[in-house]
């Protein structure tokens, strides 16, 4: 079965229910930057424990939807869309780190975080519009996972590394909506797949 045209226009296969959230994406010269900085981190010790994020995962989660049943798709895009296009372009860059209860390492963001807030209320409340199911509302944190910890660990040396990261500004101009695609090796640790399968631009 052949689904909606990524952002490039190419057909993008669809299964019965996507795992799907809507993201800002850091452009290629960021990601770069970050994986400079990030480097080192792994040759720490106890880094090894880690379950790193590859950078093709790094990305700014704006709404986080879980399965999506086909049918509610297209008015998910819908309003999505409606959601890109009242929210303008903004500025955005890469800066520190910080940890989740020693479970999650992640990367910063500066710049324009209560547009970037906006934007993640707009795609939730779009997302909860179309009828997909949503948790209960949570305090956003911006933030670039860069790695997992199956038990609690002490992420204090790897944040402080990070503490004086600052990347180069850029412009966010897009909403993505992206697909988990689960691992199908079967190899342990493995990460998931990410496709955009849809992209609208921020703004009029």
């Amino acid at each position: 079965m052949s689904g909606p045209a990524n952002s490039a226009g190419s057909p993008v296969d669809t299964p019965r229910a996507q795992r799907l959230f809507a993201a800002v994406l850091p452009p290629g010269a960021a990601a770069d930057e970050l994986a400079a900085a990030v480097a080192p981190l792994r040759r720490l010790p106890g880094a090894g424990e880690l379950r790193w994020t590859g950078r093709a995962g790094w990305h700014f989660t704006s709404a986080f939807f879980g399965h999506v049943e086909e049918e509610l798709l297209p008015g998910l895009y819908e309003r999505l869309e409606r959601a890109a296009h009242r929210t303008g372009r903004f500025e955005l860059r890469l800066r520190g780190g910080g940890r989740f209860d020693g479970r999650a390492l992640w990367a910063g963001a500066a710049g324009g975080l209560d547009t970037l807030r906006l934007l993640a209320d707009r795609a939730g409340a779009a997302a909860r519009r179309a009828g997909v199911p949503m948790e209960g509302h949570r305090s956003y944190v911006p933030h670039l996972t860069l790695a997992r910890s199956r038990v609690p660990a002490d992420l204090t040396p790897y944040t402080a590394a990070l503490e004086r990261f600052e990347g180069t500004p850029w412009e966010a101009g897009e909403l993505a909506l992206v697909r988990s695609n689960p691992p199908v090796s079967g190899v342990p640790g493995e990460q998931p797949r990410y496709e955009v399968v849809r992209g609208w631009p921020l703004g009029r």
